[in-house]
């Protein structure tokens, strides 16, 4: 029978570092309730008042998905809250999360949308919001949702914290799709740019939905993190990942020759992954998806076996076949804890040693 490990009380210093740590978290995360009627949400939303970021999804609710809300609407149930951050700039509320719902709202209200058919409220299948009587129309109009507002002087890990951690739906918006919004700089730009380079996309074949979720986005930027260093790396990409594009659009900023550096260094490895690896990232020659932790591996392994010896850049062939489907790349590449530090590193020196063994 397993012993069961003994439970070493915590000291005192540990208990006053962790409330330390709390505090000054805390302290970036100011907010308020608010509330709002849905004929002002709609109202709102109409002229303009609610910003739309670049990274929240396009409306892709589909007309059912748009009637079962208005249908929970009409019913009384409880809507969950809508997120916003209070923009400093022109002091309108930037939606994180219920976009789609404020604009089936809107477009129900204000619009033309007629209602499918409805589970419980059949006799409203096939209505739009004029249809309803009056009394029903103002009754609508006067039901509150409440709302949560991240303040201005939050700053922008905060606001990266409350993109990852909110997940009052089944779309929230993922980590590129937060980087391209809370990010915007030359750096992103370039991650923007080079996520659509020809070669790239014939080699990181995505399904058509991982191109929505901007997944191509998501390889570049882990890329350059990864390829830059993981001094830092502390098991979770999407804050360290979001950490370093920061910290690149300043410094490409004020030194313009970076972005040319960094594009020649994306460039090189896939012209290089494109002549060496016969599948590119995939896992088959006729593979849909390219994972994560096998691009990693191949690409920033690549990347750091040509950082160590630029010749090969110039060799004719150089043989990746009987390691590339073996047990062992399959294995560094699974993806039980992929994103341990210790697994990502492995993987990635994997390809590096095989690149330079076999050269």
């Amino acid at each position: 029978m397993k012993k069961p490990k003994e439970i070493v009380p915590k000291s005192k210093a540990e208990k006053e570092a962790a409330e330390d740590q709390i505090l000054e978290l805390s302290k970036r995360i100011e907010f308020y309730l608010t509330e709002y009627s849905v004929e002002l949400l709609a109202k709102k939303m109409h002229e303009g008042e609610f910003f739309v970021p670049p990274y929240q999804r396009e409306f892709t609710w589909e007309p059912e998905r748009k009637s079962k809300f208005i249908e929970s609407l009409l019913i009384g149930l409880p809507i969950p809250f809508l997120f916003f951050w209070e923009r400093p700039k022109d002091g309108k509320l930037e939606i994180v999360d219920g976009s789609q719902r404020l604009r089936t709202i809107e477009e129900f209200i204000l619009g033309e949308f007629r209602l499918g058919e409805l589970e419980s409220l059949t006799a409203v299948s096939g209505f739009t919001f004029s249809d309803l009587p009056e009394s029903r129309r103002r009754k609508i109009k006067n039901r509150s949702i409440r709302g949560i507002v991240l303040n201005e002087n939050a700053d922008e890990q905060a606001r990266f914290d409350m993109f990852e951690r909110i997940n009052t739906g089944s779309k929230i918006a993922n980590e590129a799709e937060v980087r391209r919004g809370a990010l915007g700089g030359p750096f992103m730009d370039l991650i923007i740019e080079l996520s659509s380079h020809s070669k790239f996309v014939a080699l990181a074949p995505v399904p058509q939905k991982s191109v929505d979720k901007r997944e191509r986005e998501e390889l570049v930027a882990r890329f350059f993190a990864y390829s830059d260093g993981l001094n830092g790396y502390r098991d979770r990409p999407a804050e360290f990942v979001f950490k370093y594009v920061k910290r690149m659009n300043d410094e490409v900023a004020s030194a313009s020759a970076k972005i040319e550096h960094y594009r020649s260094r994306f460039l090189e490895m896939i012209d290089f992954v494109d002549r060496v690896f016969p599948h590119g990232f995939r896992r088959t020659p006729r593979g849909k998806a390219s994972p994560r932790a096998r691009f990693e591996a191949i690409a920033v392994g690549s990347r750091l076996a040509l950082d160590a010896r630029p010749e090969l850049v110039e060799q004719e062939s150089i043989d990746v076949e009987p390691w590339l489907d073996s047990e062992d790349f399959k294995k560094v590449t699974g993806s039980d804890g992929a994103n341990a530090i210790a697994r990502l590193i492995g993987r990635i020196n994997f390809v590096k040693a095989k690149l330079l063994a076999n050269a």
